[in-house]
């Protein structure tokens, strides 16, 4: 039986390396993505994002201020909400690789309150082989984030640099 610190790469020639992600060739414009899991958004999440990104907008963090100004608790900061739903994604649009080209027409439909689930689903809109770049197509997606009730919270746009499956 064969180490992990074997360094004689008898471990590393019986790895098996698995792709990752879709490629260029499967998003035909059009085609729709849901993406799986969903997440939660917890006060924890809120704060420490708010905090390390210098977010100092009372809203996110003081509950009383929060309540004060009209809100049933804590609002989850925006930008948060947005790499949440952005994060959802990856796995079905862009974790086979190629650089993030980026997001067009982002909009906040509501503010979303800590501790809501959040959900994200895709849209192909278009794709177009790279003139710059060999093996690799841009592929433009539609994405928005919702509840588990069905109401949209954030949508955006974005597009990626995506390899071709050759």
């Amino acid at each position: 039986m064969s180490d992990i610190n074997d360094k004689s790469g008898d471990f590393r020639e019986r790895a098996i390396l698995l792709a990752r992600g879709n490629r260029y060739e499967d998003f035909e414009p059009g085609r729709m993505f849901e993406h799986h899991l969903g997440r939660t958004l917890t006060e924890g999440d809120n704060i420490a994002f708010t905090t390390l990104t210098l977010h100092y907008n009372p809203l996110y963090f003081n509950d009383a201020f929060a309540r004060a100004n009209g809100h049933d608790g804590l609002v989850a900061n925006p930008l948060l909400v947005f790499n949440i739903v952005f994060g959802l994604s990856v796995e079905d649009l862009s974790e086979g690789g190629g650089p993030f080209l980026g997001v067009d027409d982002l909009s906040f439909l509501r503010p979303v309150r800590v501790g809501e689930t959040l959900l994200a689903r895709s849209r192909v809109l278009d794709r177009r082989p790279s003139d710059k770049f060999k093996g690799y197509g841009i592929v433009s997606w539609a994405t928005e984030g919702f509840t588990p009730e069905g109401e949209t919270v954030v949508t955006f746009q974005r597009s990626n640099l995506v390899r071709y499956r050759q």
